[in-house]
């Protein structure tokens, strides 16, 4: 009987053992919060010998949180921290990196490290002139394809970090790497709603480098022109009814009014004739919805991927019934590319709002921003 008694309390603590790990103990006095005002995804803690970088629901419909702690070189021989407390520990700033995403590069050349990018998948897609000179060099080693990065030449590399994003938090290439003993941080910048959130996280990587302050001195001027452009817009009466999108197969995609397309499009005070929907991502209608309100639309922004109205004409003729198109009223951001093809604004168009609005603001009310010249876009010939 002793030892049935033994034997079930041993069950019982086994049963309680979880695989979770443990809600770390960290000092109770911090010396400063990094303020962020728009971004959702990301927080940083400074304690007195080390910062908590924490990432949050990093991918769509993702609930999970990640936490890593940034010791700086000089304070990393001097202080012990539980490992399991954290999903990595890095040493800043860092000095080696790999990221995974075009959007990732102006962060690094806002803080002016991009030299410490060493590796790139698909790096035919940089469109930057600097990070262009680096990999046209030799400087940043080739990596293969985003969903399938060549493991053997990043271990080759060894970098500090590995900046990844997610789809869906499945990524096996990832797992390999990170059980390499390289870590790998997940960047959500794309998965904010806002504009300003978006570029927001130029922060995350000034906590990388230690370039906070920097960090946020560049961001906070992207805000104000941003916020100074959108005041402008708002001195118009008249509005331009705005139609983006085009179709994919049978399916007409076009942003919806709580993204941030629709939400630049609002601020640049425009009638987006789907500005009231809310639904996350983008809508996807079929051509009648679409031209039964839109056909005299003033003006067509971003129809996918055409470069001319000549191929918005070859890939459907129902497309010239739009009055828009027929007015020569199309603009699209897809002609303004990099020497070898990547297109700029998928590059830049997330850490720069404030162009893309004046941007669209030129286009919508040319009257205003006298002497501006569009960054991205251009009307379609």
């Amino acid at each position: 009987m002793k030892k049935l008694s033994i034997l079930l309390v041993y069950l019982v603590l086994l049963n309680c053992k979880e695989d979770k790990k443990p809600t770390p103990q960290l000092p109770t006095i911090t010396t400063t919060n990094t303020s962020i005002s728009y971004a959702k995804g990301f927080t940083i803690q400074e304690y007195q010998d080390f910062k908590v970088l924490e990432i949050n629901n990093p991918w769509p419909k993702s609930d999970k949180s990640f936490r890593y702690a940034l010791v700086n070189k000089e304070m990393a021989a001097k202080i012990t921290l539980n490992k399991d407390d954290f999903d990595g520990i890095l040493i800043t700033p860092i000095e080696n990196i790999v990221v995974t995403s075009t959007t990732h590069i102006p962060g690094l050349e806002l803080l002016n490290v991009e030299n410490t990018l060493v590796g790139f998948p698909d790096s035919k897609y940089v469109s930057s002139e600097k990070t262009r000179a680096l990999i046209d060099k030799g400087a940043v080693r080739e990596l293969g394809k985003n969903e399938s990065i060549n493991t053997e030449v990043l271990l080759e590399l060894r970098p500090d970090l590995v900046i990844g994003f997610g789809i869906d938090g499945n990524n096996k290439t990832f797992d390999n790497i990170q059980k390499a003993g390289i870590p790998v941080v997940f960047n959500g910048d794309w998965v904010e709603a806002s504009p300003l959130a978006k570029a927001e996280w130029l922060k995350f990587f000034g906590v990388l480098y230690n370039k906070e302050k920097k960090a946020d001195s560049i961001f906070r001027s992207i805000e104000t022109n941003y916020l100074d452009a959108k005041k402008i817009a708002q001195n118009v009466t008249q509005k331009p009814t705005i139609l983006s999108g085009a179709m994919y197969k049978d399916i007409w995609y076009l942003p919806s009014g709580t993204s941030s397309e629709g939400i630049l499009l609002k601020d640049a005070n425009t009638n987006y004739l789907w500005s009231e929907t809310t639904d996350k991502g983008s809508l996807s209608l079929n051509f009648e919805k679409v031209f039964d309100k839109a056909k005299d639309a003033d003006i067509w922004i971003s129809p996918s991927y055409y470069s001319s109205l000549e191929a918005i004409e070859k890939a459907n003729a129902h497309y010239t019934k739009f009055k828009a198109f027929q007015n020569k009223e199309v603009y699209s951001f897809v002609n303004t590319t990099g020497k070898t093809g990547g297109v700029l604004y998928f590059e830049m168009g997330m850490s720069r709002p404030d162009l893309v609005l004046k941007d669209l603001i030129k286009i919508a009310h040319p009257e205003l921003l006298e002497g501006y010249e569009a960054y991205f876009f251009e009307r379609l010939k």
